[in-house]
């Protein structure tokens, strides 16, 4: 009996160890959220809710008024059912590309609009994700945040076949959007232009090597460029910050001098002029005024 009991104990210790190993049930995502992130766990992936969106307003950036027209144009069309385009947005940093993405969301979250954002590492599971949601009556949008590759990594060829060249055509409720400090979204070399071959009346060739880079970009049907701001724009920029932090019109044009040469020199120990550094000079410029 007590040698019965022993093997019980073992047994049961030896189940616990077991069910360790086990992979977890994935729990269904929680289709009421309207952002989400890829996760990826013990090989498995996972749609998790974001449970607090970051929230801003296109009207907030300020600046970059054609690519926000074109960018709400197309989410517009997309969220109608309509057709439309997957979007690349390369430039600056800091001139409100990732901003703009999130900005679509607040407009149009309640007209059915959802983001997925997807680490370059997860691009991989892009097959999977698309799967997920490709029967949902929501409209999705996949968020490729700072994106950048080398040729080898497998996340390139899985967003390569995803934008257009995979036998599986992509769902009509999603759509991409990536941003990128690149235009070709890949590393370019001097050793690239030896590649380039002239033909008979001085055309110019590009080699394998750059064809395979803009081959990339080219899948994204809306280009959206950001460009540096200068001074005065960067100025304009940080007085409508500090009107919606709460410092009141009449403080920022009483104290003009002072509050101009502070943005300056902010901008200035950044080394940028942009719409993120103007949005950081009026929060610590309105904290310290209150």
């Amino acid at each position: 009996m007590q040698a019965l009991e022993s093997l019980l104990v073992r047994l049961e210790a030896l189940v616990a160890r077991a069910e360790t190993l086990l992979p977890v049930p994935v729990t269904p995502p929680d289709w009421n959220a309207v952002a989400f992130r890829w996760r990826v766990s013990n090989g498995r992936g996972r749609l998790d809710a974001v449970r607090h969106p970051h929230k801003i307003r296109l009207a907030d950036l300020q600046g970059v008024d054609a690519q926000r027209t074109a960018i709400e144009r197309n989410t517009r069309q997309f969220v109608a059912g309509r057709p439309a385009n997957n979007v690349l947005l390369t430039g600056a940093r800091g001139t409100g590309k990732s901003s703009l993405v999130k900005g679509v969301l607040l407009k149009f979250a309640k007209k059915g609009l959802r983001l997925i954002e997807v680490d370059r590492n997860d691009l991989v599971n892009l097959p999977e994700i698309i799967d997920l949601v490709a029967d949902r009556p929501e409209r999705f949008i996949v968020f490729c945040d700072d994106l950048s590759f080398e040729a080898s990594e497998p996340g390139y060829k899985a967003l390569k076949s995803a934008l257009d060249g995979s036998i599986a055509g992509t769902p009509e409720n999603l759509l991409i959007y990536a941003t990128s400090n690149r235009r070709h979204l890949m590393p370019e070399r001097m050793a690239e232009n030896r590649e380039v071959t002239r033909g008979e009346e001085g055309e110019i060739h590009p080699g394998e090597t750059t064809e395979e880079k803009i081959s990339l970009s080219e899948r994204f049907g809306l280009w959206l460029s950001f460009y540096p701001f200068d001074q005065e724009h960067y100025l304009e920029i940080c007085i409508h910050w500090l009107h919606q932090f709460g410092v009141e019109e009449k403080s920022v044009l009483a104290g003009r001098p002072q509050w101009r040469q502070e943005a300056l020199q902010w901008a200035l120990q950044r080394g940028s002029r942009s719409g993120r550094v103007a949005w950081q000079f009026a929060r610590d410029f309105a904290g310290r005024q209150k």
